[in-house]
């Protein structure tokens, strides 16, 4: 029978066990890596989702001031016909200012400068993200 002298044996058991796992270095850059990956992959699409939300927020809110605000303001004022400014309207529906979400102010029409396809007599629009007026992501309360 042949057998290693037990030194040996307990040298490379010693060694095997040194060499088995990963360090905390070599899991950190996997991390990191893995990290990169997915601000890639994933980061662009948050975005973009964050700015569909934005804009359909947007959307909703053009809306509530001709459908809620003008409504009320135009109740409380019967012998106006048009608000002197978009505040008056804006307090009726609780708003604080007169801004879209992009920081720009909103665009109001009422009366005779009533754009085509505007109905009810009032109506706003955001630029958009863009901030362009006349440019397809131009936000309207009459489409």
């Amino acid at each position: 029978m042949f057998a290693l002298p037990t030194r040996r044996l307990r040298r490379r058991n010693r060694r095997a066990l040194r060499q088995a796992g990963m360090t905390l270095l070599e899991i950190m850059i996997v991390l990191a890596i893995l990290a990169l990956v997915m601000g890639f992959l994933v980061g662009p699409r948050i975005y973009r989702a964050f700015q569909d939300s934005k804009e359909d927020s947007q959307r909703v809110i053009v809306k509530q001031y001709v459908n809620e605000g003008f409504l009320s303001w135009s109740r409380r004022n019967m012998t106006k016909g048009c608000p002197s400014q978009l505040t008056e309207v804006a307090q009726e529906i609780d708003r604080p200012d007169t801004k879209d979400l992009w920081g720009r102010e909103l665009l109001w029409f009422c009366g005779d400068n009533l754009p085509p396809g505007a109905k009810g007599g009032f109506a706003v629009m955001s630029l958009g993200p863009d901030g362009q007026q006349g440019t397809k992501d131009d936000i309207k309360s009459w489409e």
